[in-house]
């Protein structure tokens, strides 16, 4: 399964929740827990053993994405939970891929790096571990990475010394991040940075996925941000906010917008300025947006095959138009 199709999987996973039980409930359970596996040994199988990078499409030849590697951080401890692999085969694969992301070089040239600023290009060569093309330095996507990373360190708290090593080689690639540097025009962060044009036009506002790069850039221990920025990344939440399908939301279209934060953050009975002016927390829009992609698939306005109370959510993803 591609990884850029996993946000499929925690669509579904979330479809069990609001639909409830059904006739077919077994069937679908078991359904799920093989697409679970499916989707944790995508990561396992296709990972670069030497270094841990991980593909952004499979079976075609693709270069890493450094957010699949976040992902795919994140699999190998749900991994030893669900008993597919060991403990041990967990912490030797987070082990090759820590130390080929602390030691892989950094700077400002265009060409043999990694990335700059303790941030990562968005695809780096799955053999060599370097710039893939003329990929930008993606502030998102190395998010993605951290909270992979941060996972890892959370889940091995061991006094075993790959443990305690894990442990460590995250604090160093979460604490070089300068996530000042990425504000150009502050207190807003940008969308990225590329050695040829420099920053990106665009910076992060509004609500989408990026929600993660705010939390991260507000609580790293070395380069944070001020809480100006979550001011500035709300600011434009307005435009966003509307009723779809019966239910009053903030809205961002990917399903994946909604789902990618929360994967490693419990938002439940969290509340900024905004959503406390709304009466709601983020896990709670969220939940509404689900139910509003559930319905309009069922609506299926556009007649798109399957589409139906179960089958709904699809976001980024190759189609049958992609070559």
């Amino acid at each position: 399964m591609p990884a850029r199709r996993l946000i499929q999987c925690l669509a579904l996973i979330v479809t069990v929740a609001v639909t409830g039980p059904t006739p077919a409930g077994q069937e679908f359970d078991t359904f799920l827990i093989d697409l679970q596996e499916r989707t944790f040994q995508f990561f396992w199988d296709t990972a670069n053993p030497k270094n841990g990078l991980i593909p952004d499409r499979y079976p075609t030849d693709a270069a890493s994405s450094i957010a699949a590697v976040g992902f795919g951080l994140t699999t190998y401890p749900i991994g030893v939970e669900r008993g597919y692999i060991t403990r041990q085969e967990a912490r030797e694969r987070v082990l090759v891929t820590l130390r080929f992301l602390r030691a892989a070089r950094q700077g400002p040239d265009a060409q043999g790096t990694a990335g700059y600023k303790g941030f990562f290009y968005h695809f780096l060569d799955m053999k060599t571990g370097k710039r893939a093309g003329d990929s930008e330095l993606s502030t998102v996507d190395t998010a993605i990475l951290l909270a992979g990373a941060l996972f890892c360190q959370s889940y091995f708290d061991g006094a075993d010394a790959q443990e305690v090593e894990i442990r460590r080689l995250v604090d160093d690639i979460y604490r070089r991040v300068d996530w000042r540097w990425a504000q150009p025009k502050p207190p807003a962060i940008s969308l990225g940075w590329s050695p040829e044009d420099g920053f990106l036009k665009y910076d992060w506002r509004g609500y989408n996925e990026a929600m993660l790069v705010y939390l991260l850039a507000l609580g790293s221990p070395t380069f944070p941000v001020g809480a100006e920025a979550w001011t500035e990344w709300t600011s434009r939440y307005d435009a966003h906010w509307g009723t779809l399908f019966g239910r009053d939301f903030l809205n961002f279209p990917p399903l994946f917008g909604h789902q990618y934060s929360h994967v490693w953050t419990d938002f439940r009975g969290i509340r900024d300025e905004y959503m406390r002016r709304r009466g709601i927390d983020y896990f709670e829009n969220s939940r509404r947006a689900v139910y509003a992609q559930q319905a309009y698939a069922v609506a299926n306005p556009q007649r798109c095959q399957d589409y139906s109370a179960r089958i709904f959510g699809l976001t980024a993803c190759d189609g049958p138009a992609d070559v």
